[in-house]
């Protein structure tokens, strides 16, 4: 999740965790702790574009490098605390933070390297977005309470909060799932691997997707007290006549291709209208439309540029607002 939520979440398990008289320095050094995983991004390199990509969420978000992440965390603030804080304090408050945020992002959909070294699996809980204000909103509250009257319980209060908020996620991905079963079986489409996500920043409009004879299928769903469905597009995936046609005799475009197929889960798709860009089908702007909002671009030197594609043009957002209140 964004920055800011990753750093509030921390704050609020270590001052849920401290005494009365430590609870605003708990809070500073959870935050801290909380956002230091995503010091991944600086992983980069201006001759490979999607280093950045292979490591972020990697490592630093895996649960085994959580103490040696919090000890770093630890080191870096000892000697801004060291007059009021133990050491020992300050290592326990700064892997409260940093542990959580592995978990965090692991409940929305871009994939997190939960487990390494032990397995390379990502793990992706699609229990909400990447940015969901309400959810921050649902932690920050309580949070400023508690740091205003620390003697008052209020964070427990706020972890209470965000952990019902995700157990709504839970009920909603149900409640979708249910519903695109229905709809892929009235279609008369085996449809093993299902994926279901909730659109940016609220848990009533979903997007789901299923791949069916090599075609990417997207649908969306409005959960309120009914559930509403909007058919979506459907694109074909991007197969080895299309890699072959794009990569040539380029072995390191293959190896590129390669690396931002595994990125985005194979949900890779080529872009008639613009040649050479290769799309991750996962995200669009609307859940009903398969339009990466991000992807590789070639250029004739064979060498990828990372694109992004996220201009909200009034027609889309009226779309969008439209399936959000589920008309």
């Amino acid at each position: 999740m964004d920055l800011i939520t990753h750093g509030v979440l921390g704050a609020t398990l270590a001052a849920t965790l401290a005494p009365s008289h430590q609870r605003r320095l708990a809070a500073a050094v959870g935050m801290v702790g909380g956002m230091l995983p995503d010091a991944d991004t600086l992983i980069q390199s201006p001759d490979d574009v999607l280093l950045v990509l292979d490591y972020h969420r990697h490592f630093t978000h895996a649960l085994a490098f959580a103490p040696i992440g919090a000890l770093i965390g630890a080191l870096l603030l000892w000697p801004l605390l060291r007059k009021y804080l133990s050491f020992p304090k300050i290592y326990l408050y700064s892997l409260a933070g940093y542990a959580v945020a592995g978990l965090l992002d692991a409940c929305t959909s871009y994939g997190t390297h939960l487990w390494l070294p032990f397995s390379e699996r990502k793990e992706a809980w699609n229990l909400i977005a990447v940015f969901d204000p309400l959810f921050t909103l649902l932690l920050l509250v309580p949070l400023a309470l508690a740091l205003r009257r620390p003697q008052r319980h209020w964070a427990p209060v706020g972890l209470t909060l965000a952990a019902a908020y995700l157990g709504l996620g839970l009920l909603q991905h149900q409640r979708a799932e249910t519903a695109l079963r229905d709809v892929v079986a009235a279609r008369g489409h085996p449809a093993p691997n299902l994926v279901i996500k909730p659109t940016m920043a609220n848990q009533v409009l979903w997007r789901t997707l299923y791949v069916h004879e090599g075609r990417l299928q997207t649908d969306a769903f409005h959960l309120g007290w009914t559930v509403r469905h909007y058919p979506g597009e459907s694109a074909p995936l991007m197969d080895e006549a299309a890699v072959t046609r794009l990569v040539g005799d380029h072995p390191r475009r293959r190896e590129d291709l390669e690396r931002f197929r595994r990125f985005s889960d194979g949900l890779l798709i080529a872009d008639s209208t613009r040649p050479g860009f290769v799309g991750d089908g996962r995200y669009s702007l609307l859940p009903t439309r398969i339009a990466p909002i991000w992807g590789l671009e070639w250029s004739a030197d064979g060498a990828p540029a990372f694109v992004t594609r996220r201009e909200v043009t009034p027609e889309i957002r009226q779309a969008f607002i439209t399936m959000l209140l589920g008309r």
